[in-house]
């Protein structure tokens, strides 16, 4: 996420930590890096030049030139202005005083808007909710198909939209919201069409719904893959429909990040979750903040603890900090720490999380792909208790009988233990040890 962006923004910290005072030289210097970094990632030119200005006016301060920690004010405002632009707080959904509340969501063919419905159910689930879904499209019938499979598969309930129904959509969307109301559910999660393009024909069928069900929240499903395009887009479906929030899908696979940085600017509406991963539970509430923090390379460690404490196994969690800070782990706990990493989602997703300097310098730099997970768990448990307790036992011979019990190579049994003997070190850092005792 952002890796392209992430990293030239850090080449752009570095040199002005590196200058000690702040001159309108080396701010001005500094700005120019930051602005081609941003045309790169396809942020909005608009948006670009507002956050030079700005990020300039503050910068230039004779507060900020005089300070003792220049460099520091600099990035400091860098940071809030970057937050700014996203959006500046998590905004929640909005619900109904009275229920039932209406999701209504709306986007482009292929944006993930379907998938992006079943998410939304299983988070207001979560929150005590009782969610209905239902799919509405006059044109292509069939796709009601993806969301009563996905329904399905969540065990959510699912309002059938006949053929019969569609005739009269009138009719039928005053009937849906008289069913939705008498049976408790709240909220109403509708998925409308999509088209390739917006077109008039789309426009009207999403007002008839708008009109009739006057939804609580009329969400905008982006895929951040397209860039510009999910910004105008956006903007056609918000000058056209109204729209109160927004939700950037495929935000995993977007390392320039120019939806993101551009779509609040520019459409005045809250991104309210992006998605990132295929999965159900791949909807994460947007923090502005800490993914101003995150794009900076300053990691977004309240994020990385929240995903845990929903995942992990408190008490193991208590008993593993624990070890770290008498620096006793054994591969054992590394072991029992990659049964809950895998719960947790990618170990390319969770290193985005930490900080790209200091202590978490060379673990952000392991070569932990995901892929290795299960290979990694093989070798451990293919590893006697003796050996998982003292690895500095594990010689030639026992490294073959390990290779062989696993299924893989020796090259990858020493692989293991060569980032194992690397995390044993890092622990003994001094910066780190001071990290974990506030832990």
């Amino acid at each position: 996420m952002f890796d392209q962006l992430t990293e030239k923004l850090q080449k752009t910290l570095k040199y002005i930590r590196g200058e000690g005072k702040i001159t309108e030289k080396n701010i001005a210097e500094a700005l120019k890096m930051i602005r081609l970094a941003f045309l790169e990632a396809d942020v909005n030119y608009k948006v670009v030049k507002e956050f030079e200005a700005r990020v300039k006016a503050r910068a230039l301060n004779q507060e900020v030139m005089m300070s003792l920690t220049p460099a520091q004010h600099f990035i400091k405002i860098v940071r809030d202005e970057l937050t700014e632009i996203l959006g500046q707080e998590a905004k929640p959904l909005t619900f109904a005083s009275h229920p039932p509340s209406v999701f209504m969501m709306v986007g482009l063919q292929g944006s993930g808007k379907t998938t992006t419905s079943g998410k939304l159910a299983r988070y207001v689930k979560g929150l005590g909710k009782n969610p209905l879904l239902v799919s509405f499209d006059l044109k292509r019938l069939a796709a009601q198909d993806q969301l009563r499979i996905i329904a399905g598969q969540l065990g959510f309930p699912f309002f059938e939209m006949t053929q019969e129904k569609m005739q009269n959509p009138p009719a039928a969307l005053k009937e849906l919201i008289t069913f939705t109301r008498n049976r408790g559910f709240d909220p109403l999660i509708v998925d409308t069409a999509g088209r390739l393009h917006i077109d008039e024909e789309l426009m009207a069928e999403l007002s008839l719904v708008r009109d009739i069900l006057q939804p609580t929240e009329v969400i905008y499903v982006g895929d951040a893959m397209t860039g510009q395009d999910a910004v105008r887009s956006a903007q056609a479906f918000d000058e056209k429909i109204g729209l109160t929030s927004i939700i950037l899908t495929k935000l995993d696979g977007d390392a320039r990040g120019g939806a993101a940085l551009s779509i609040v600017y520019v459409t005045h509406k809250p991104i309210k979750f992006i998605g990132v991963g295929e999965k159900f539970d791949k909807l994460e509430v947007f923090h502005p903040d800490r993914m101003a923090s995150r794009i900076l390379g300053m990691g977004d460690i309240l994020s990385l603890i929240e995903k845990a404490e929903q995942q992990a196994d408190l008490k193991e969690a208590e008993e593993i900090a624990r070890k770290l800070k008498k620096q006793q782990f054994t591969l054992e706990d590394f072991r029992k720490q990659l049964v809950q990493l895998k719960k947790m989602g990618s170990l390319s997703s969770l290193l985005s999380f930490l900080p790209k300097s200091g202590p978490f310098k060379q673990v952000s730099s392991l070569n932990l792909d995901d892929k290795r997970l299960l290979h990694y768990e093989a070798i451990i448990n293919s590893m006697t208790p003796e050996e998982r307790e003292n690895p500095r036992l594990i010689n030639g011979s026992r490294r073959a009988r390990i290779a062989r019990g696993s299924g893989r190579p020796v090259q990858e049994v020493n692989q293991l233990l060569k980032q194992f003997f690397e995390m044993e070190k890092l622990l003994k850092k001094s910066d780190f040890q001071k990290l974990l005792k506030n832990i």
